[in-house]
């Protein structure tokens, strides 16, 4: 149990340092702070119901505040993940374990799509990380359904927490390049 909370901090820590090395859409330089100073911490639990890509508009309507990013080189093909799919708010979550050892499936994977789940993140490590959405992107207004999905985990020894919707085309996009990591195409995808 303290090794599953060691991990999940760890993942937090990597996603946000992550994100802060990652240069902003204009080709604009990111903001630097002085050293030992933070501009932004972990995301942390809220009672709101949030997910934790998520943050709440003026309106009160959740916000999401990442997208997919653009596709990396080639890894080693290890990961060792965690995803929690949810079909609905009222649903029972459905609960996958991947484990990949040089882009193959381990034996204590339980997931419906292992091999393809594996293939995928070997080609492309970086597939779960999410990197803030410019506030200009327009995404079209359909819905995909109430599936949610949180994976957490490593791949390649970096932290992954990665939380996926079906609100808007954007995030239908997002879930659909993860599908087989998700191990659910969700209803809109």
């Amino acid at each position: 149990m303290r090794l599953r909370i060691v991990r999940s901090v760890l993942a937090v820590l990597a996603v946000a340092g992550l994100a802060a090395c990652t240069p902003s859409p204009g080709g604009n330089p990111p903001s630097t702070s002085a050293p030992g100073s933070s501009t932004s911490s972990p995301p942390s639990s809220s009672p709101t119901g949030l997910l934790p890509d998520e943050t709440a508009s003026p309106s009160g309507k959740p916000t999401p505040s990442f997208s997919p990013t653009v596709p990396s080189s080639s890894g080693r093909g290890e990961a060792e993940l965690s995803i929690i799919v949810r079909p609905s708010p009222t649903a029972a979550p459905e609960s996958y374990t991947l484990v990949c050892t040089g882009g193959v499936p381990a034996a204590e994977s339980h997931h419906p799509t292992a091999a393809a789940a594996c293939a995928a993140l070997k080609k492309d490590p970086a597939l779960l990380v999410r990197t803030p959405r410019p506030s200009d992107q327009v995404c079209d207004q359909r819905y995909g359904g109430p599936q949610t999905a949180i994976v957490t985990g490593a791949v390649d020894g970096v932290g992954v927490e990665s939380a996926y919707k079906l609100t808007d085309g954007c995030e239908i996009s997002a879930w659909a390049a993860v599908a087989d990591i998700l191990g659910s195409s969700g209803a809109g995808a």
